[in-house]
């Protein structure tokens, strides 16, 4: 699957380079998203590490599986995908995603992500950190 290459790249020989420490993407276990089936996060830059500010995820959703809607109170989202393709609904809006698109999601605006039929590799961005 030609189309993976950048996300598994992320996933397997991604680090995050901080004065001092390196923190190797591989080294951080996958765990499923706590309410939406198919969907797994990987937390390489959480809330306890940048003291609340904000928080990264690699974010893996599976063929034809979706993020149901929902809003954040209090953060500020985007999504850049990486890899696959799916359809995003923000505001009220369907958007196409495909690698390369940036999405922003102001707080307590309702958005969800639907996956197409090869999956869905994307970063969230959280400001502030998501717990």
């Amino acid at each position: 699957m030609e189309f993976l290459n950048l996300f598994e790249k992320f996933d397997h020989s991604g680090k995050l380079l901080l004065p001092g420490t390196d923190v190797l993407f591989e080294e951080i276990p996958w765990a499923a998203h706590p309410k939406f089936e198919g969907v797994s996060l990987k937390p390489v830059v959480t809330s306890r590490q940048t003291g609340g500010q904000f928080s990264f995820h690699l974010v893996r959703i599976d063929p034809n599986r979706q993020i149901g809607g929902h809003v954040h109170a209090e953060q500020i989202e985007t999504h850049e995908v990486i890899a696959g393709s799916g359809i995003c609904v923000n505001n009220g809006a369907e958007l196409l995603y495909a690698p390369g698109v940036i999405s922003i999601f102001p707080a307590n605006q309702p958005h969800e992500v639907s996956a197409g039929p090869e999956g869905l590799y994307l970063f969230a961005k959280f400001i502030p950190a998501l717990e």
